[in-house]
């Protein structure tokens, strides 16, 4: 599917004050993959997520998302492809309540008032917010506040989802529900984020930048293993793969890698199967005996691959 594609050719862009946030940065991005972004400090990630949609425009190279160049004029055609959600809720949150915010964009798309408010109510359904609908933003918790603004951004149906630091204003709970969030949305997802756990969860690949260009792309696993990969572009191996007995500047072997990971996978096997259960009720309360019978078996037999996960892990020592 062309739309879905997000095509950076040798994008150069400098700020007024003269720094150089991309230089000569290419990146093809196809229907459906979920990429993350990852770089220290100034690696020009945020700038990258700002030229997906028109709020940046490149000073050279071109940008291509699904069929049309992006520029001056087309760009109001591209938002309606990619959705932007920025670091700080607030910056998206500017309406008396959240329903209002969430029916901002789906209002300026010239949908009909009856097709706003089911886009809203599906949008606030999805991010578990629809009970606050008649809330001001400002009386919001951080997480209620990055929920509703993924909700005014998934309200326009967009093709393409990026997000710059997402779970930067989150505590653990919410940081949670959020990642269960982006494994249930199947388009196409940019992620900018420090939190390369976030990442290892939600994005099968993981692209490196440093100095505006990219410096390593590959699978997710791969990519967020190498330590020395990681340690030469200030970065730090996620939390659940960091082994305290390493050799200064060591990588890991593979088949502690894959016992890291093994580890990693059965960490949230059973967060997975809580959310087939919950999704067994709502089918339950839709009238769909049998998709909710098939679910509660993905969910039985999603907990006895625990078992097997340790029984891998065991192997591996």
């Amino acid at each position: 599917m062309s739309h879905h594609i997000v095509e950076f050719q040798d994008v150069h862009f400098h700020y007024p004050d003269g720094t150089a946030a991309l230089n000569g940065l290419s990146l093809r991005i196809t229907h459906g993959e979920s990429v993350g972004i990852v770089g220290a400090n100034g690696s020009g990630k945020s700038t990258l997520l700002m030229h997906t949609n028109g709020f940046l425009l490149p000073q050279s190279g071109s940008i291509t998302i699904g069929d049309q160049k992006l520029d001056k004029k087309t760009r109001q055609e591209v938002r309606k492809k990619v959705g932007l959600i920025f670091q700080n809720p607030d910056d998206q949150l500017f309406m008396p309540t959240v329903f209002d915010d969430v029916a901002f964009g789906p209002l300026n798309l010239g949908l009909s008032p009856d097709r706003v408010r089911e886009c809203v109510h599906e949008a606030l359904e999805t991010v578990g917010c629809l009970g606050l609908s008649e809330k001001p933003p400002h009386h919001l918790s951080g997480g209620q506040k990055s929920a509703v603004a993924i909700a005014s951004v998934i309200a326009m149906q967009p093709d393409i989802l990026v997000m710059d630091e997402p779970a930067s204003h989150l505590d653990p709970k919410s940081r949670r529900a959020l990642i269960n969030l982006l494994m249930h949305f199947h388009h196409t997802k940019i992620i900018a984020s420090h939190d390369l756990d976030l990442i290892l969860d939600v994005c099968k690949r993981c692209v490196i930048i440093k100095e505006g260009r990219v410096i390593a792309d590959g699978p997710s696993e791969e990519m967020l293993s190498n330590r020395r990969l990681l340690e030469e572009n200030n970065l730090e191996l996620p939390l659940s793969l960091q082994k305290r007995d390493f050799s200064p500047g060591g990588d890991m072997d593979e088949i502690t890698k894959l016992h890291h990971l093994l580890g990693h996978w059965a960490e949230h096997n059973s967060e997975h199967a809580k959310t087939y259960r919950d999704w067994a009720k709502k089918a339950e309360s839709l009238g769909r005996k049998d998709l909710a019978e098939l679910l509660l078996r993905i969910a039985e037999e999603t907990v006895a691959m625990d078992r097997l996960f340790q029984d891998a892990m065991g192997l591996c020592r």
